[in-house]
């Protein structure tokens, strides 16, 4: 079953680190995260000012960027709820590109197979909120040990990893932050990401309702409220 793309960025410097690479999208997600920026995206929908694009489409053209592109970010909505992202990767490998996986951390069992056939070179998690909060941002069950399971994996086994949280009110204080980082442990990057505004989101009458944004000061607090549990913690 071939990949649901709903867009394709050329070039990027910022997406995977120390690689310049592009940057596939995939279309659905199984979180309903309201501050969410790629609303298309997470509803399964294209991106509306994205022309239609086929696997085929993305296979060449890295045939003809090779020499000049190193690797290939896949992202979502999220790419682990596709059948064919295995095939799909394995593909990418062989044309002799490296692999960045944006993920939400929901589907372990993907995650392990991938990474057991070698064929990611970094893997980036997002940690939405501590696991007792997980509910209200999720379609359907998840349980917490789904997401712990996802952090071990990483931790464990991918070649290189952030993780990474996008802080909005309320998934996000400082009592919050203290759990995240006994979560991710050890973790070699977290980083906290500021949420955008004035973009489209997925339910607008989230930000109608209450502030939900960080000053850079606060951010620096929540920073310093895991900082101890990692190796290294920055602000994006």
């Amino acid at each position: 079953m071939p990949m649901i793309i709903g867009g394709l960025q050329k070039n990027s410097l910022i997406d995977f680190p120390g690689t310049v690479a592009c940057v596939v999208f995939t279309s659905g997600c199984n979180f309903c995260c309201p501050y969410c920026h790629n609303p298309d995206l997470a509803m399964g929908k294209a991106s509306p000012d994205a022309p239609a694009i086929t696997e085929a489409d993305v296979f060449a053209f890295l045939e003809r960027r090779k020499g000049m592109l190193d690797g290939v970010v896949i992202t979502g909505g999220e790419p682990s709820l596709h059948m064919d992202l295995e095939g799909f990767c394995f593909k990418i490998k062989k044309m002799g590109y490296k692999i960045k996986l944006d993920t939400n951390g929901s589907n372990p069992g993907v995650l392990a197979r991938l990474l057991q056939l070698q064929l990611l070179d970094f893997v980036a998690m997002d940690i939405k909120t501590s696991l007792d909060r997980y509910d209200g941002l999720v379609r359907g069950n998840l349980k917490a040990d789904t997401i712990m399971k996802s952090v071990k994996l990483i931790m464990d086994i991918a070649p290189a990893h952030e993780f990474r949280t996008t802080c909005v009110r309320p998934f996000i204080d400082e009592s919050i932050m203290v759990d995240i980082g006994r979560m991710i442990k050890g973790a070699s990057h977290y980083v906290l990401q500021h949420c955008s505004r004035n973009v489209s989101v997925l339910n607008p009458s989230f930000f109608k309702l209450a502030d939900r944004f960080f000053q850079e000061k606060e951010m620096v607090t929540l920073q310093k409220a895991v900082e101890p549990h990692v190796m290294k913690c920055s602000i994006r």
